[in-house]
């Protein structure tokens, strides 16, 4: 007897299924049938891995949804949504401390903009922009009641990427030029290889 146990269950299945009587199976012929007329004809065996089956049929959907899109917007959404480990930040374990923890509010928001679904009414900024109903002007809005907020997460998630490089590393603010101060929407890290920089 085999001592792993795959062939062992192997050997079951066909012990079991050796005194039944088996079928010409109507259900998978027609099956074959309307695949071979919608994909091409099969040559030789039938392949035994799944996937063989199902990616021509996901391809073609992927691309009567491409060919449904009628703005360049919906094309990005689109195409960043496809695109390989779009969807990675999904598996991210909620730890609290490492601030990987969302609430439901923030996972909405996320999915919303990674899709380019409506997540607000549309409305007039306190700058008197109008904001539409995708919410995406929050990202550009220099009086946005996240921005400062974001600004020192970033701050501190670039600090403490750099300590455990072990990168030499200060206060963010002496080493950290901010976008405000920069005037270009930017933000700007001074350090070199092997020493900070002055400027």
């Amino acid at each position: 007897m085999p001592d792993g146990s795959l062939e062992i269950g192997i050997i079951i299945i066909i012990i079991i299924i050796a005194d039944c009587a088996c079928s010409d199976n109507d259900f998978l012929q027609s099956y074959v049938s309307d695949w071979s007329s919608a994909f091409g004809i099969l040559s030789g065996d039938l392949p035994p891995k799944q996937p063989f089956w199902y990616r021509p049929g996901i391809l073609a959907d992927v691309a009567q949804v491409k060919s449904s899109l009628s703005t360049p917007a919906q094309l990005a959404f689109f195409l960043a949504a496809s695109s390989p480990h779009s969807g990675d930040w999904l598996h991210a374990m909620p730890i609290s401390s490492c601030g990987l923890r969302l609430d439901d509010e923030a996972v909405r928001i996320g999915v919303g903009l990674r899709l380019g679904l409506t997540l607000c009414v549309p409305h007039k900024c306190h700058r008197g922009a109008l904001v539409d109903a995708r919410g995406l002007h929050g990202f550009v809005c220099k009086k946005a009641p996240g921005r400062p907020a974001r600004h020192h997460a970033l701050n501190d998630l670039i600090a403490r990427a750099m300590v455990s490089a072990g990168i030499p590393f200060h206060a963010p603010k002496s080493h950290l030029v901010l976008a405000d101060q920069m005037g270009n929407g930017r933000m700007v890290f001074l350090w070199s290889p092997g020493r900070l920089e002055s400027h």
